[in-house]
């Protein structure tokens, strides 16, 4: 049997784990069948296969790029990985942003900190520490932006100093907690779970500027890119769009919605925003080739650029790049890994009488 062993605890620890379906170790590893293309978490409640027929991946990622899907049973991409305690340590910061959740208190809890750090970073890419630090900074801008004085943003969201609040801020947001204050917007992230894996949303006052799946569910990465992209800061936290985002993309994956009325917030270069508004007029439970949709704006040569324009989407479903396809049917590629794009696809056609 072989193993990828990067961030992977020891050999005979996950075997051990996987044919004993322990599910404290759902989310540190997954398993790979060779016999039938399919990975699975450690407490897949599946019969195991014989020993020679499975290889570890650290990440749901590794284990897609190396071409197996996701197990029906267990499904591997969902946060059901998770521990109980991890969906209630979240829940414990939503409800407190201001608060500060210090190690001493993980510990008098019975959590253990070096956990919480693994489970947070496998999860969002941050360490549980960093995690609430990014809250407790977006809740402080947004005290800042509706008056409050910087005595009480510092001190009322548990940071100890001012010149610690301002190398905090700065760091995040790029600026000094006054000026960005006055120019009054940043990108609040948050992950969603969805029947095909998590994805990462992205909002701003004018509308749904990101959501992208994420099987790494590197929260900071895409903080980075879109600050790039944006020229705006972007920590994670709450939005009303966000909280919209969530509910129709539930609908939509239960069969109960097939257009979106969220706003959208996506500059780019004015042939990429012509590509993109062409995408948001295939309807859906339809196709369209890159040729077609190269015609949709306008330059029937310009097949390649608008290839390229559609890889770079940056909001997935909502402008939807999935229902482009090869000249000769094929699915071609998607961002997301093309098995999602045909399921994406097979959800929409449901739709259609």
């Amino acid at each position: 049997m072989k193993a990828n062993m990067l961030e992977l605890p020891p050999f005979p620890v996950m075997d051990a784990a996987f044919r004993g379906r322990d599910g404290s170790f759902d989310g540190l590893f997954f398993a790979a069948v060779t016999t039938t293309g399919i990975f699975c978490r450690p407490s897949c409640p599946a019969r195991k296969p014989l020993p020679g027929n499975v290889v570890f991946y650290a990440t749901a990622a590794e284990a897609l790029v190396a071409g197996y899907r996701p197990c029906e049973r267990c499904r591997p991409l969902s946060s059901a990985s998770d521990p109980q305690w991890v969906g209630e340590l979240i829940a414990r910061v939503e409800a407190e942003p201001k608060r500060r959740i210090r190690d001493a208190d993980l510990r008098a809890d019975g959590l253990d900190p070096a956990s919480a750090r693994r489970r947070f970073l496998a999860r969002f890419g941050l360490s549980f520490q960093a995690y609430q630090r990014a809250r407790r900074l977006a809740s402080a801008f947004e005290a800042i932006k509706a008056g409050g004085s910087l005595d009480d943003a510092v001190f009322d969201h548990g940071f100890e100093s001012h010149s610690g609040f301002r190398e905090a801020f700065a760091r995040v947001f790029g600026e000094p907690p006054g000026r960005a204050a006055a120019g009054g917007n940043y990108i609040r992230l948050s992950c969603i779970e969805s029947s095909l894996g998590p994805l990462v949303a992205g909002a701003v006052d004018e509308g749904i500027c990101l959501l992208e799946f994420t099987d790494r569910r590197m929260l900071e990465t895409q903080a980075l890119a879109l600050r790039s992209r944006l020229a705006l800061p972007a920590v994670p936290a709450s939005h009303p769009n966000l909280e919209r985002l969530k509910a129709e993309l539930d609908e939509y994956f239960s069969g109960r919605r097939r257009d979106f009325d969220l706003p959208l917030y996506e500059p780019g270069t004015p042939f990429q925003e012509r590509v993109w508004s062409a995408l948001r007029t295939i309807p859906c439970g339809e196709t369209r080739s890159y040729s077609e949709l190269a015609r949709a704006v306008g330059d029937p040569a310009a097949v390649r650029a608008v290839a390229q324009a559609n890889g770079r989407n940056r909001i997935a479903i909502l402008v939807p790049c999935h229902r482009v396809i090869a000249a000769d049917g094929g699915l071609g590629g998607y961002g997301g890994g093309v098995w999602r794009k045909r399921r994406l696809l097979e959800i929409e056609r449901a739709f259609l009488p």
